[in-house]
Formats: structure tokens, C-alpha cells, sequence
């Protein structure tokens, strides 16, 4: 995301809602005020969540060294084949990164090819439903590409599907559980995970933050819509592309 998209999303979603009250609320001062507030937030509770999630991914890559050792082991076990996948993602802004997973498919899934569906190994089931899958992610926190909360890092092509004010989703840096994780998963439309994304960026707090970590919990006890196979993605992408299409055409 350009600097330029990033201004505009920021008048538009996150401070036109404050002009729309009363008539002081439209002054001049008060806008810079809000302004300020808001940038003062957002730039304090990212160095934050940066200093905090560090220290605690660190932690929990040496408290959680035993279930790696055994994941890896029944991985490799059953096929003999790589222990982790990794992934080029968008990430914040837009820059892509690599995200690192416990592999769960076999070695020649192609998520690109349509003819066959995703096809999983008998321990990359279990992981994937208890989403232990993504404890690899630790490692992106630690590189400074992800956090533990925010919208998910997704394939690049939806980044490139994507309009505008779509792609300000990433204005944050991606999470292993976000607010659209944390009320549907796989089970919601895509406008609506990218609603609930823009969503968290709108309402960027600790408090928002919370609300997410308490929701994912109950999402992840219910293993509910845990899978996005190759159809959802698929399907996503073409809902994206058509919807954007449309607008532009209609905007000529």
C-alpha cells in the first residue's frame, strides 16, 4: 500500500466518521486534533505490540520446543517429506515475506491447480483443526513480518485483486488470528473477512485486541470452518476480481 492510499483510507474510514456530528466537531482545530490522536495511537501501540509480541514469541519458541520436536518428528514419520511449508504472503504495507507453517498437505499440493482438491496428510488434519500449524508463524514475529493479532497474511493474489480501500487492510501488520478468524473463519464471504478487517484497523486498540484473542479462542475450541481449501480460495479471488471489475467499469 502507497502512502498516498494510506492518507486517503485514513480521511475517509477513520476520520470522516468524526464529522459527522455536531458543528464544533467540524472545525478545523478539532479535525487536526483527532488527527494527531489518532496517528499518536497508532504509532505508540505498534511499537508496543512490536516490543511485546517479540518478548512473548521468544518465550514460547522455548517453552513450546517439545511439541515442535514431536510434530516434526510425526511429520517427517509419515512421509518423509519437508516439516515446515513456507509461503510468499502480503504482509504490512503491502511487502511480501514468506510465512512459515507446520506442513500439512503433501509435497506436490498445488494450491494454484484447480483440478484436484488440497490433499491432506493424516497428521496435517489434526494440525490443521487445532490450527498447531501456524506455531511456525513464532518465527515471522520475530522477523518483524507478523503479530499475534491482525487480519491474516493472505496469498499475493488477493492483494492484487483488490481495490483501494480493500488493500488498507495491511496498513497493520498481519496477525496468526484476527477479528474475521475470530467471528467465522472460513465460514464468512470474503467481503466480509475484508470488512472486519478494515474493521480492526479502524478501532486499532489493545481493547480491540483483546476482544480478538477471546473470540479466536472460541473459534478454535469449536473448529469450525478451520479450512480454506482450494475452491474457497478460488472463489474468492473470482468474487474479488468480478466485484472490482464492475466498479471500474461503472466509475468510467
Amino acid at each position: 500500500m502507497s502512502a498516498i492510499e494510506r492518507a486517503i483510507y485514513i480521511n475517509r474510514v477513520v476520520e470522516m466518521p468524526l464529522l459527522l456530528g455536531n458543528k464544533k466537531s467540524r472545525s478545523v482545530r478539532f479535525i487536526l486534533l483527532k488527527r494527531r490522536l489518532w496517528y499518536l495511537n497508532f504509532g505508540i501501540y505498534s511499537a508496543f505490540k512490536r516490543v511485546f509480541g517479540l518478548l512473548i514469541a521468544l518465550i514460547l519458541l522455548v517453552l513450546l520446543s517439545p511439541l515442535f520436536l514431536i510434530v516434526s518428528i510425526l511429520i517427517k514419520r509419515e512421509d518423509g517429506g519437508k516439516i515446515l511449508f513456507k509461503q510468499l504472503r502480503t504482509g504490512r504495507d503491502g511487502k511480501e515475506f514468506y510465512i512459515y507453517k507446520f506442513r500439512t498437505m503433501v509435497e506436490n499440493n498445488d494450491i494454484h491447480d484447480k483440478s484436484c482438491a488440497d490433499k491432506h496428510t493424516k497428521i496435517g488434519k489434526f494440525l490443521r483443526n487445532t490450527s498447531i500449524d501456524e506455531l511456525p508463524q513464532l518465527f515471522n514475529i520475530v522477523k518483524g513480518e507478523m503479530a499475534f493479532i491482525g487480519p491474516r497474511p493472505w496469498i499475493t493474489d488477493y492483494y492484487e485483486a483488490m481495490n483501494a480501500r480493500e488493500r488498507a487492510r495491511t496498513i497493520v501488520r498481519p496477525g496468526i488470528t484476527g477479528l474475521a478468524q475470530a467471528n467465522g473463519r472460513n465460514g464468512i464471504t470474503i467481503f466480509e473477512k475484508i470488512n472486519y478487517d478494515l474493521e480492526y484497523v479502524k478501532g486499532y486498540s489493545i481493547l480491540t485486541d483483546l476482544r480478538v484473542i477471546f473470540e479466536s479462542i472460541k473459534a478454535v475450541i469449536s473448529k469450525a470452518d478451520a479450512d480454506a481449501g482450494k475452491n474457497i480460495i478460488h472463489n474468492e479471488l473470482k468474487e474479488l476480481r468480478v466485484k472490482n471489475a464492475l466498479r471500474a467499469i461503472t466509475l468510467l
